[in-house]
């Protein structure tokens, strides 16, 4: 079984938060709830279309953080890829919400420096493990 650090943990705890908030901004755009601006140009398309990219992005980044969390280099991909969009995403929406937008921005950015630097520290190998047998052999020869 892997066991990772702490700061992994974190990174796919704080995708999953982002991902629940993006999920529900999503379903707020598409619903033209009261709380956002109203009457503002976008770069790109309209509130509506926004909340739908906004959704889709939220639910990819559960799927990402889950797959973070259980381990592998495929699960680090993910999350970097979808915080990356997200934070792409909440900067093209700053009209709808601007705090909201700048907020999700700087927990995406959080996300993909966490994963990107911690991403497999603390990872214990299998003893049968490739990675573990050439270890062990360049020791006994040094």
């Amino acid at each position: 079984m892997k066991t990772y650090s702490g700061w992994v943990i974190f990174a796919a705890v704080m995708l999953l938060i982002v991902g629940v908030l993006n999920i529900i901004w999503g379903i707020a755009a598409i619903a033209d709830s009261k709380f956002f601006v109203q009457d503002q140009k976008y770069i790109i398309s309209s509130l509506n279309a926004w909340g739908w990219i906004t959704l889709i992005i939220g639910v990819a980044q559960l799927f990402a953080g889950f797959s973070l969390w259980s381990g592998g280099l495929y699960g680090r991909v993910l999350a970097i890829f979808f915080a990356s969009l997200s934070a792409l995403a909440a900067l093209l929406s700053i009209p709808a919400y601007p705090f909201w937008s700048l907020a999700i921005f700087a927990i995406d950015i959080i996300v993909i420096y966490q994963v990107s630097l911690y991403g497999g520290a603390g990872v214990e190998h299998d003893e049968r493990s490739p990675e573990r047998t050439h270890a062990a052999r360049r020791d006994a020869v040094s």
